[in-house]
C-alpha cells in the first residue's frame, strides 16, 4: 500500500533516530539483567527475604512485559518508516498528528483509537 508521507522528511528521520535510541535503551537493561540472572551463590535465609525476592521478581516481570509491548510498537513504527506509512494509523489509515508522534514516537493509532482499544482491554 503506497501512501505519501504527510510529515516532513527531516521529522521522519529524526523520529527514526529517536525510535532506534528508544529500542537500544529498552534492549540494554534486558541484556544486563540476563547477565546477572541465576546467581544463587547464597541461599535465602528467611521467609521475609524470600517474600521480598518474589515481590521484586514480580515487579521486574511487570516492567519487562511493559517494555516488551513498547519494544514491539517501536519495531512496528520503524517498519512503518521503511514502508512510508509512518504517521498513519494501523487501524484506520487516518493521519496521526505530528504533535502526537513528537510526544509518543511509537504511536501506531490516533488518540481516539488508542482510547477505544484501552477501554476494550479493560472489559
Amino acid at each position: 500500500m503506497s501512501r505519501h508521507m504527510p510529515l516532513p522528511e527531516d521529522f521522519v528521520e529524526q523520529q527514526r533516530r529517536r525510535l532506534e535510541a528508544l529500542r537500544a535503551d529498552l534492549l540494554g537493561p534486558a541484556a544486563r539483567a540476563s547477565e546477572g540472572a541465576d546467581d544463587n551463590s547464597e541461599e535465602v535465609e528467611t521467609y521475609d527475604e524470600r517474600a521480598q525476592e518474589l515481590v521484586a521478581k514480580e515487579i521486574d516481570q511487570a516492567i519487562h512485559d511493559v517494555d516488551e509491548r513498547r519494544l514491539s510498537r517501536i519495531e512496528r513504527a520503524l517498519e512503518k518508516i521503511s514502508e512510508g506509512t509512518y504517521g498513519f494509523s494501523d487501524v484506520s489509515g487516518a493521519p496521526i498528528p505530528q504533535a502526537r508522534l513528537q510526544a509518543v514516537p511509537e504511536a501506531l493509532l490516533t488518540v481516539a483509537e488508542e482510547e477505544a482499544a484501552e477501554q476494550r482491554n479493560r472489559r
